[in-house]
């Protein structure tokens, strides 16, 4: 029961830690007030928690957490700059993401229906994986790093004492993930991070929040923003978010597969189809809560080699001890009160882990010119592209300005598009 609960804390807050800077940063582009945004994260959470017990339970069957989608959050940011100009104000520009997050829904039902999920399983090689995590760990090392510097902040400049506490925080989470004793090695991450919350207290740059006048006792809001309303441009762009949601989605079900001893890794023939039926599901959830459309994270590989926390129960217990801490506004409020600094330091460790997994991807092809020839450009690509300024695509339609401003995305596809090629023309 001990072991239980202290996994299913552990997964609550590696959720939580891990996700919570969308809701925040999506907030704060629609210039919602303090209460507005409370609500954003709680309706969020509670999309993140459902979603995850309907995959784990009933779609891939992995002890993958669910996230805020960064397409999506993209997808957000430019329509956010649509208020006042295509749409009447920010309310409006909400609306048609509801409904966007419904048509994706559609869309992932239709997909998985259709078989054609199954068929693109198969263009996940190890090559395309390794490029796939070597991409996802490029693009947030900067963020992990300017979290632990104190950035961004109100002056633009590196606190030394954030800095300080990260470095504490980050060596004791290498040394306690490394420890000896497999029950410290399970729980590092929780271990971890309440030393470090611990430490940033005492500096002075943490403290646990004020309830105020929040009601104990609260139930999230059916489409917050008002009704759905229909737009063409957000059914084009949801089209293509959904396919690159789909690759995004096989891609994390293939890291952790990769990362389960075959032992745990249960017999689900229909796997993928599953998991994209239900990934509909999440996204008609998340459309009806006016919250952030979800996807499979891959960083819950690394949490789980770090931990060495295999089964999936206290996995599902975390998200569902997720879902009843969103009906309590003062317990969410408490948890998201995590400093940040200290959630970019202790994540941080368990992408290390990230990086190893990429080489033992590349290792394991049986073919090493072409996979390192495929995995030039996509990296090459999708680096590239991440310093693309976000401006410079603003004037292109949604759909391909979302794609080209994320590299992970962009490289991934070209090294899988590439890889096609070179195995079509080895074929011919």
């Amino acid at each position: 029961m001990m072991r239980m609960t202290a996994g299913s804390l552990q997964w609550a807050v590696f959720l939580i830690a891990s996700s919570i800077a969308a809701p925040v940063a999506i907030a704060a582009l629609f210039h919602l007030d303090a209460a507005g945004t409370a609500d954003f994260i709680q309706r969020t959470m509670l999309v993140l928690g459902i979603a995850g017990i309907l995959q784990s339970l009933c779609g891939h069957k992995l002890p993958i957490n669910e996230g805020p989608a960064g397409l999506w959050w993209g997808v957000f940011t430019i329509y956010a700059g649509f208020s006042g100009i295509l749409y009447v104000n920010d309310e409006a520009a909400l609306q048609v993401l509801q409904s966007g997050m419904l048509y994706a829904g559609v869309l992932f039902v239709l997909f998985a229906a259709s078989g054609l999920m199954d068929r693109m399983k198969g263009l996940f090689t190890p090559t395309i994986t390794f490029v796939y995590l070597l991409l996802l760990v490029l693009q947030l090392s900067g963020t992990f790093v300017k979290g632990m510097m104190g950035l961004p902040n109100e002056d633009g400049h590196v606190d030394s004492v954030v800095i300080f506490g990260s470095l504490l925080t980050l060596g004791f989470t290498f040394w306690i993930s490394g420890h000896r004793s497999p029950l410290l090695r399970r729980y590092s991450v929780l271990i971890a991070i309440c030393a470090g919350w611990l430490v940033f207290v005492l500096l002075g740059k943490g403290s646990l929040p004020v309830a105020g006048e929040i009601p104990l006792f609260s139930l999230p809001d059916i489409f917050a923003f008002g009704p759905p309303i229909l737009d063409s441009g957000m059914i084009i762009t949801a089209f293509f978010i959904t396919l690159l949601l789909i690759a995004n989605m096989m891609a994390s079900i293939r890291v952790m597969e990769g990362t389960l001893h075959r032992e745990f890794r249960e017999n689900v023939p229909n796997r993928i189809r599953q998991a994209g039926f239900f990934a509909g599901i999440n996204h008609f959830i998340a459309g009806a809560f006016s919250a952030v459309g979800p996807v499979p994270i891959s960083g819950a590989a690394g949490f789980v080699s770090a931990t060495k926390m295999r089964s999936i129960w206290p996995f599902i217990a975390g998200c569902t001890l997720i879902v009843i801490v969103t009906f309590f506004p003062a317990a969410m409020l408490v948890l998201s009160s995590l400093p940040a600094p200290v959630a970019y330091a202790v994540t941080f460790v368990i992408f290390t882990g990230m990086v190893r997994m990429a080489f033992h991807e590349l290792s394991s092809t049986s073919d090493l010119e072409r996979s390192l020839k495929v995995a030039a450009i996509g990296l090459m690509t999708g680096v590239g592209f991440m310093f693309l300024p976000p401006a410079s695509v603003s004037e292109l339609p949604v759909a391909i300005a979302v794609t080209l401003s994320n590299g992970l995305v962009t490289g991934t596809v070209i090294a899988l598009l590439y890889e096609q090629w070179l195995l079509w023309r080895a074929r011919s």
